[in-house]
């Protein structure tokens, strides 16, 4: 075998190892997106559950909401975060609570919210109760760009609560209203604040200026998704906190912690809400980066 001939053949060994290296990687990468998928909706802990008459998706969430409940009192106990706070049902500012069977408790809940990775409408979540399916929230099949509407479902199969979000508004807000259509308030991001926060008004609190302090406000680290939700009175009736290291906006997992007394579907519908404003947002600013990239790219068409 001649020089140039030894040549060719490394050369031909050389190509080949750099495609079996590229496959690796590919492999690699495809293995770790798995294995992190997994852990989101585990939570890094599975159990199965006694019995085995449910499909797996099941099997998984009721496993992330058994360890949800014992990582949040853990949480309690060592003192981290703010506590949620009783309050009295009367005091709400609700006319009726927005299920007459479970959304109020003399006893604090602690829910987990799992958005669905696998939805046709991308705004579908899953709420889970001491390992038993709670709750769910379903977006709308059609709908305009930009304008989400959710339905908030009770166990037993009811609709409770509406979430609509107005496609023309000063500020992104959602209408919310209860299982018979009926308006019960708004929710609205803040325009003047520090951090991000949002507020929740009640049906007939005013417009612009002549509005009635909101009956409650959600402020926090919406960044890392993290946020509570005060009453008037300045008592913290709910607090949501993002589950897990590995977050996606396909498929976010909460914590959510409401304190009894407190309207636990009102709390639901807004963590959602909040949950796709977030989602919006970060959409828009990628639509935007990508416009600027094919802008930079050809700049006689831009």
């Amino acid at each position: 075998m001649n020089a140039n001939n030894k040549f060719q053949v490394r050369q031909i060994l050389s190509m080949c190892s750099c495609i079996s290296l590229i496959q690796y990687l590919r492999v690699l990468i495809l293995f770790t997106i798995v294995i992190s998928s997994c852990m989101i909706e585990e939570s890094f802990s599975f159990k199965f559950p006694s019995t085995m008459k449910t499909n797996f998706g099941d099997i998984r969430t009721r496993a992330q909401s058994t360890t949800t409940d014992l990582r949040m009192n853990f949480f309690d106990m060592l003192g981290v975060g703010d506590k949620v706070e009783d309050i009295d049902p009367e005091s709400l500012p609700l006319e009726a609570p927005l299920c007459s069977v479970d959304s109020i408790s003399a006893d604090s809940r602690c829910f987990a919210i799992a958005e669905r990775a696998i939805s046709f409408t991308g705004e579908d979540f899953d709420v889970f109760l001491g390992g038993q399916r709670f709750s769910r929230v379903r977006g709308a099949m059609l709908h305009l760009p930009g304008k989400d509407k959710m339905s908030v479902w009770s166990k037993d199969n009811r609709k409770v609560a509406v979430m609509d979000r107005k496609l023309v508004a000063v500020t992104p807000t959602y209408d919310i209203y209860d299982g018979n259509n009926q308006k019960i308030g708004w929710l609205e991001k803040e325009v003047i604040a520090l951090t991000d926060s949002f507020s929740f008004y009640t049906e007939g609190s005013g417009v612009g200026p002549f509005k009635i302090p909101p009956a409650f406000r959600i402020s926090g680290d919406f960044i890392d998704r993290k946020f509570v939700m005060k009453s008037t009175s300045g008592k913290i009736v709910a607090r949501v906190k993002k589950d897990g290291i590995f977050q996606f906006d396909a498929f976010n997992h909460y914590q959510v912690q409401v304190s009894s007394g407190m309207d636990a579907y009102l709390v639901i519908a807004i963590a959602c809400a909040i949950d796709e404003e977030f989602d919006e947002e970060h959409k828009e600013r990628e639509r935007k980066a990508e416009e600027k990239e094919k802008g930079e790219g050809f700049p006689f068409f831009s």
